[in-house]
């Protein structure tokens, strides 16, 4: 009957020691999952800041502004458009072997 005893004390113990085991690698699991969590929810949170940032950089007025701030660039107007007139001899050539190929 003793040996019966001690072989369930042992049993009861090597039980109770996986059950405190596996109960710390339970919080311990836990405690991960919701670190990464929260990691998750401030990526999202970034994520979603830096769509609204690039949304707001690139609207046209600021891409207008920039252009003219920056670059020094400025609107088109027929004043200042410069027209390039072909010279009638530079494209005699070209009409002319534009022909011959067909």
């Amino acid at each position: 009957m003793t040996r019966i005893n001690v072989m369930l004390l042992i049993a009861l113990l090597a039980s109770a020691l996986y059950l405190v085991k596996v109960s710390y690698e339970s919080r311990r699991l836990f405690a991960e999952l919701d670190k990464a969590q929260s990691e998750e929810r401030a990526l999202d949170n970034d994520s979603e800041r830096l769509k609204t940032d690039l949304r707001s950089q690139a609207t046209p007025l600021r891409v207008e502004r920039t252009a003219r701030d920056r670059l020094g660039m400025r609107a088109a107007t027929p004043a200042t458009t410069q027209y390039v007139a072909i010279p009638m001899a530079a494209s005699a050539p070209a009409a002319s072997s534009a022909e011959a190929t067909r």
